[in-house]
């Protein structure tokens, strides 16, 4: 796929994920300049609160996920890939759990982390248990995300994707992040691997 549409698919996926908390925001403050009830507007300060609680959590995940993470240095430190990852579940039906033996990662590690959690956490369609390991094994690290439910629905094309198939790129926003993480593995000369364990769990894994 050729940079310039990969560039449009990305855009339009941070535009599809950031819409509606910024729509409700804006929606809120048109209510709030027509509304003199006080009960009614301290209602919708609470959503405008939420909303705007979403709006930065988005944007701090998506800032190591896509973006450069400009101003951070080469390494990036695993607490403030484990934070961003926490604010964006936080509230939703999906538990994190997470676990690592080394305390930073270099920003094509990160960005490898913290797409195959993004693409592993939306097959939890109604919550679930979402499991990261970064642990070290014969002088390589291992990143590994996981995710258990009662329903678990992982698209044919989106694991074909993460795990090597870059060629078959359809215009598909939703396939964005793990294109994106197929290509950094490729350019490290390694590749993120899939384990279905059964219908209700799987992990996505890779050697760096």
């Amino acid at each position: 796929m050729k940079e310039l549409d990969f560039a449009a698919l990305l855009c339009s996926r941070l535009c599809h994920d950031l819409i509606s908390p910024v729509g409700a925001i804006s929606n809120g403050i048109e209510i709030l300049n027509d509304e003199d009830d006080e009960a009614m507007r301290i209602e919708v300060m609470k959503l405008l609160e939420l909303s705007v609680g979403q709006t930065s959590n988005r944007l701090k995940f998506y800032r190591l996920a896509f973006g450069a993470a400009g101003g951070m240095g080469n390494q990036v430190p695993i607490r403030d890939a484990k934070s961003a990852t926490e604010s964006l579940f936080e509230g939703s039906p999906i538990t994190l759990s997470w676990n690592s033996e080394i305390g930073e990662l270099n920003k094509n590690a990160i960005k490898l982390i913290m797409n195959m959690i993004l693409v592993a956490s939306e097959s939890l369609i109604r919550g679930g248990e979402l499991m990261v390991n970064i642990t070290v094994q014969s002088n390589k690290i291992n990143l590994e995300v996981s995710v258990r439910a009662d329903r678990v629905i992982f698209q044919d094309k989106i694991c074909e994707m993460i795990c090597g198939a870059t060629g078959q790129m359809e215009s598909d926003p939703k396939l964005a992040p793990a294109y994106l993480a197929a290509s950094v593995a490729e350019q490290i000369n390694s590749k993120i691997e899939y384990t279905n364990h059964n219908e209700n769990s799987f992990t996505l894994n890779i050697f760096i």
